[in-house]
């Protein structure tokens, strides 16, 4: 719907003495009330969810995950592997391990990752972003639950670098 058209409609609503009027066409919805000499417009259209196809590119807007060394002052579950890379979430949001439910997770512990091989999804404010390795190597631990809120800068995997 045009901007000409959404005008016409607040003329005839207010010429009308009419309270209330909606309108939809296809995926677009208006509503025009009239409140005391005022007239108020509420545009609305339909929210779409999607979740990226696995092949396709990292949004531009996404972080890169922050990398760290676990240092040997770790906890003792991670001072055998004091030479494990830590891959920590670049935002806050939900952790998905697969692109929808009756997919594949991206990956399991033992896969090897390179640079750029997408790990998971985090939902952040209905957008599904995915989060890429910056590291090559092994996966030792997944450290989240599926479908699990994340915090900014949690841990997300262990990985034994190449």
């Amino acid at each position: 719907m045009e901007l000409k058209e959404i005008k016409e409609l607040i003329k005839l609503v207010s010429e009308a003495g009419v309270s209330e009027v909606e309108v939809e066409r296809g995926d677009f919805k208006i509503a025009i009330k009239k409140t005391d000499e005022k007239t108020m417009v509420v545009h609305q259209t339909p929210q779409v969810y999607t979740q990226p196809m696995v092949h396709a590119a990292a949004p531009v807007s996404a972080p890169a995950p922050v990398v760290e060394r676990v240092e040997a002052s770790a906890p003792k579950a991670e001072a055998a592997g004091s030479n494990y890379i830590t891959i920590k979430s670049p935002m806050i949001g939900t952790y998905y391990k697969s692109p929808s439910p009756d997919k594949p997770a991206f990956l399991q512990v033992g896969d090897e990752i390179t640079p750029g091989k997408v790990l998971c999804i985090v939902e952040a404010m209905k957008l599904f972003n995915e989060i890429e390795s910056e590291v090559s190597g092994r996966i030792v631990k997944i450290l989240v639950e599926n479908a699990s809120p994340i915090e900014y800068d949690q841990p997300l995997f262990l990985v034994e670098p190449n």
